[in-house]
C-alpha cells in the first residue's frame, strides 16, 4: 500500500493490491488517507482479510439498522428528537455517503458546515451525537473499525443568558387572573411549578400518593403522554411550602379525581395529560394569563427558577439546592451564580413568608373563600411548617426521616 498526491485531482490517494486486483481510494486530507493505509496494514498483520468493499453501506441503509436495534426501544420523545436531527441537519448532507468515506475529516468539515449555516451549538453538538451512536453501532456489527466521531470536538453550549425567576407577586398576579373566572386547576398548576421547582413533565405525573405532609415525592415524567423516568432518572423528595400545601389541599377536595392513584392534574377524562393537552394549556391558558397579568414569564417551565431562587434566599447550601432542584451541583452553580451572588449578605428569607406576603397583597385568600373554593378557616395556613411537622406521626421510614430533615433546618437550625 502506497499513499501519494494526485496533482490533478488534488486529493491523496491511497492505493493496493488484494484478490489479485488494483485498489485506489481517494481523501481530501491527507491525515486520512494516512489514516487508512495505517488501518489497513495494521489489519494485514494481524491476519486479517482486507475487504475493498468493507464499508460502502450509505450512512442511510446503517441508520436503518441502528434505529431498529436500538433505537425503536427508547422513550418517544427522545426518537422524536433522533429523527428531527437526522432528518434535518444529517441526512441532506451525508446520507448517501458511504460510512468508510466518513473520516474524522469529513466528519469535522460537516460540523464545520453546520456551524456556518448558522445552526446552533446544541443542535451541532446532538447532531454530532446521533452520528457517534451510529457509527458505535456500526463498530459493534463489524462494518467499519473505529467511530471516527470520536476524534471531532463537539461544542458545548453555553447559556446566553442568566435565568430570570419570577418572584412570588410575579406568579400571583398570574394566578389571580386564572382564579378569577374559577380556573381552580390551572392556578394550581403554576402554583406546583413555582413553588415546587418541579418540571412540567414531573408535575404532570404527580399522582395523590406522591403528595405527602411535608414533601413531593418525584419519581417520574411526562413526556407526550407516556410515563417515562425523570430527566436525569433520579428520584428525590422536594420540600413541600406551606402555601402550597393549602393550595393542593384545596384542589383535592375540589377535584372528581382525589384517589390516591389519581393524578394530581389529569385531563378532562382523568388520564395523563397528551402532548396536545399540554401545547393547548400553554398557549390557551397559560400565556393568555401571564399576557392579562402584565408579567413577563417565557415558558411555564421557567417557573421552576422561582423556587430555586427561593431557596437560595433562604439560605439553603448549594447541595442541598441541587438536590431540591433535582440537578447537580455543577448546573445549578453555572446557572443561578448570579442569585447566590445576590444573596449573598442579605438576611435569609423565608420561602413561606415571601409567598403569603404576595398573596397577601393580592388578596388571594379572600379570594379563594369569595369564589367558594374555601371556607375562611381552610384558606389559612398551619399556624407553621415546624408544628405541621411535629404533629406527622408516621410508620413510613422515608417520610420520617424527611420530617427530622424538616425540622434540622426550621428555625435556622442548620443548613444542609
Amino acid at each position: 500500500m502506497s499513499v501519494s498526491f494526485d496533482k490533478r485531482t488534488r486529493k491523496h490517494v491511497v492505493r493496493w493490491r488484494a484478490t489479485g486486483r488494483h485498489y485506489s481510494r481517494s481523501f481530501t486530507l491527507k491525515a486520512d488517507a494516512e489514516r487508512f493505509d495505517r488501518e489497513q496494514k495494521r489489519a494485514k498483520e494481524l491476519g486479517a482479510l482486507f475487504d475493498p468493499r468493507r464499508g460502502c453501506e450509505t450512512l442511510a441503509e446503517v441508520i436503518e439498522l441502528w434505529w431498529a436495534s436500538h433505537v425503536a426501544g427508547l422513550q418517544r420523545n427522545t426518537r422524536d428528537g433522533y429523527r428531527l436531527t437526522w432528518t434535518r441537519h444529517i441526512r441532506p448532507q451525508l446520507g448517501d455517503v458511504a460510512i468508510r468515506d466518513l473520516t474524522p475529516g469529513r466528519v469535522d468539515a460537516f460540523r464545520e458546515g453546520l456551524a456556518k449555516a448558522g445552526v446552533g451549538e446544541a443542535t451541532i453538538a446532538k447532531s454530532l451525537a446521533v452520528l457517534s451512536g451510529v457509527f458505535r453501532f456500526a463498530v459493534l456489527r463489524g462494518l467499519i473499525d473505529a467511530n471516527p466521531v470520536r476524534e471531532v470536538k463537539a461544542p458545548r453550549p453555553r447559556r446566553a443568558r442568566f435565568v430570570l425567576a419570577a418572584t412570588p407577586l410575579t406568579i400571583e398576579r398570574v394566578r389571580v387572573t386564572l382564579l378569577a373566572p374559577g380556573r381552580l386547576r390551572d392556578a394550581m398548576l403554576v402554583s406546583t411549578l413555582g413553588y415546587a421547582g418541579v418540571r412540567p413533565g414531573e408535575a404532570l405525573a404527580l399522582r395523590w400518593a406522591d403528595v405527602h405532609r411535608a414533601s413531593l415525592v418525584i419519581e417520574r415524567a411526562v413526556a407526550k403522554g407516556d410515563i417515562k423516568a425523570t430527566k436525569n432518572e433520579r428520584l428525590r423528595a422536594v420540600r413541600l411550602l406551606g402555601p402550597l400545601s393549602v393550595d393542593l389541599a384545596l384542589w383535592r377536595s375540589a377535584s372528581k379525581y382525589a384517589g390516591d392513584d389519581d393524578y394530581v392534574f389529569p385531563n378532562r377524562q382523568g388520564k395523563v395529560w397528551g402532548e396536545y393537552d399540554w401545547d393547548n394549556w400553554r398557549d390557551r391558558v397559560f400565556r393568555p394569563a401571564v399576557e392579562a397579568a402584565g408579567v413577563v414569564i417565557g415558558r411555564p417551565y421557567d417557573l421552576r427558577h422561582s423556587f430555586i431562587s427561593l431557596l437560595i434566599h433562604e439560605g439553603r447550601s448549594l447541595a442541598d439546592v441541587a438536590v431540591q432542584a433535582g440537578d447537580s451541583v455543577a448546573t445549578i452553580a453555572s446557572t443561578y451564580t448570579h442569585v447566590f451572588v445576590e444573596a449573598e449578605g442579605l438576611p435569609r428569607e423565608p420561602a413561606r413568608g415571601v409567598i403569603e406576603a404576595a398573596r397577601d397583597a393580592l388578596g388571594v385568600r379572600q379570594l379563594y373563600v369569595d369564589l367558594g373554593f374555601a371556607e375562611p378557616d381552610d384558606a389559612r395556613e398551619p399556624a407553621s411548617e415546624l408544628e405541621a411537622d411535629a404533629r406527622t406521626r408516621t410508620g413510613d421510614p422515608f417520610i420520617t426521616s424527611e420530617v427530622l430533615y424538616q425540622l434540622s433546618y426550621v428555625g435556622g437550625g442548620r443548613s444542609v
